[in-house]
């Protein structure tokens, strides 16, 4: 019964989705009895969109390559602050010196890594790559054990 899915799919947008989403659908019959629904998400201005489900702590999701995950605190911030195309400014120090030279022998870096390498906490870490990737320095991959960064 694909009319009585997309309504319960249509409702949990509605009511669990902050901010809304535009959602285009097509009912693909299969056979008689089997249908598939085809959903189209557009890349929305407003993102990023949290699954919010009462006093449970919002999730926020992202589609990488084929696959959809929850998407970390970092790429959250990325996306939030890539939407407002200001010029990312930053300071070329021991940190980001010692970041490079890690990944010129290394192919990737997590936050974890990148906080021992520099001896920074877990926060100033983070928005140094954060600020990194904003700055087109870095590229960030997201993976269902964290993400990764690496050079552009």
């Amino acid at each position: 019964y694909p009319d009585e899915e997309w309504h319960v799919i249509r409702k949990a947008l509605k009511h669990y989705c902050r901010p809304g989403l535009f959602v285009e659908s097509v009912f693909i019959p299969l056979s008689e009895k089997k249908y598939v629904v085809w959903l189209t998400i557009p890349k929305s201005e407003k993102r990023p969109h949290r699954f919010v489900v009462k006093e449970q702590p919002a999730e926020c999701y992202i589609r990488f390559e084929d696959k959809s995950m929850k998407a970390s605190a970092e790429m959250q911030e990325i996306i939030r602050r890539a939407k407002q195309k200001k010029d990312i400014q930053f300071t070329y120090g021991d940190e980001e010196q010692k970041l490079m030279h890690y990944l010129a022998s290394n192919p990737t870096i997590t936050v974890g890594q990148f906080q021992k390498l520099v001896h920074l906490n877990h926060f100033k870490a983070s928005r140094k790559l954060v600020t990194l990737v904003l700055a087109n320095v870095l590229k960030i991959a997201p993976t269902e054990k964290g993400d990764l960064y690496s050079r552009v």
